[in-house]
């Protein structure tokens, strides 16, 4: 026999029910904001949740008339991490993969901020119109267009740079085939590019600061680098922090839309790197096992990046990406 339910149960019950109720009427209450969500909410779930499921080539002998499901399973499981750990490529790979990383990590973070901290000082409108939209136009520009300007610029026979260098009595310098100069070449374009759309991104975060502070310091006699040094920065750290964190999750990137179409076979040695590897291995060889068992070990490593740089980030007093 069903025993009578407690006055405790009756209300936490009810609670429950009120408080679906409640989210109910206020999802209601915000449809139009949550239908205008619904295009986000599908693209990600379609393109980005649901293809996880073919992480288990990684994990298969997968073969395309077969299909994932009828693939047989690899002998060993990890067959296809160990024949790309053993590649005589790995550690070369692995090296230009972190260092190209590590160098638009490093050399890509201040020039925005300085841009969008220029930009904010900048007392004429019109003149901070014209650079603002100058500076973020080739961030529209694809890889593509991208290499024919370099290509006019540092051509070893026809650019531009390597002209003014002949007439200065000067020889001719191959930038696009160098092994000294290439990434510096792909650090230095990627800067060019995204600097205007990163500076963007910090003009809104200091948008966000209270004016009044700036009052009060120039009661106080600050200067305006005191002022940028003490309210705008700080102002901004957090942001600056967010967006850390996430380009530390694509470390393992690299950027190969940009490299696949800069490099050449003279400069493997300094340009090559995971996912280059992995396209002409993998997938022009049909090796298409090989090619998700690299992705799984990437994100992998992506992920721990993003967790432990989260963790350090709230540990250290800042915010983190949750």
């Amino acid at each position: 026999m069903d025993q009578p339910l407690s006055m405790e149960s009756l209300s936490a019950a009810k609670l429950k029910e009120s408080k679906y109720k409640l989210l109910g009427k206020n999802v209601w209450a915000h449809r139009a904001f949550y239908f205008m969500l619904l295009p986000g909410v599908l693209y990600y779930v379609l393109f980005r949740y649901l293809p996880m499921y073919g992480v288990i080539i990684a994990f298969k002998d997968f073969s395309i008339l077969d299909g994932i499901i009828s693939s047989p399973w690899a002998d060993p499981w990890y067959k296809h991490f160990e024949t790309f750990f053993n590649s005589p490529y790995f550690g070369q790979l692995m090296i230009n993969t972190c260092l190209i990383s590590i160098y638009k990590l490093i050399f890509g973070m201040v020039p925005p901020i300085v841009m969008a901290l220029l930009l904010n000082e900048c007392r004429n409108r019109w003149f901070k119109t014209v650079i603002q939209t100058l500076t973020y136009m080739p961030h529209f520009l694809s890889w593509v267009i991208i290499y024919g300007i370099l290509i006019s610029l540092l051509s070893q026979s026809s650019g531009l740079f390597n002209r003014w260098i002949e007439d200065s009595g000067g020889s001719s310098i191959g930038f696009m085939t160098s092994l000294d100069y290439f990434r510096g070449i792909l650090v230095g374009s990627e800067i060019w590019k995204d600097l205007g759309w990163g500076a963007i991104i910090y003009l809104a975060a200091m948008t966000g600061i209270d004016p009044t502070l700036y009052e009060a310091a120039r009661v106080d006699g600050a200067s305006r680098v005191r002022m940028i040094w003490h309210i705008t920065l700080p102002g901004i750290r957090n942001v600056i922090v967010l967006l850390l964190i996430l380009k530390l999750g694509h470390i393992m990137d690299a950027g190969f839309d940009q490299i696949y179409i800069l490099y050449n076979i003279q400069v493997y040695q300094v340009a090559d790197i995971l996912d280059t590897w992995v396209f002409r291995t993998g997938l022009q060889q049909l090796n298409f096992s090989l090619g998700a068992a690299v992705g799984l070990f990437k994100s992998a490593i992506g992920l721990f990046l993003v967790l432990g740089s989260n963790h350090l980030s709230k540990r250290w007093g800042d915010e983190g990406v949750w």
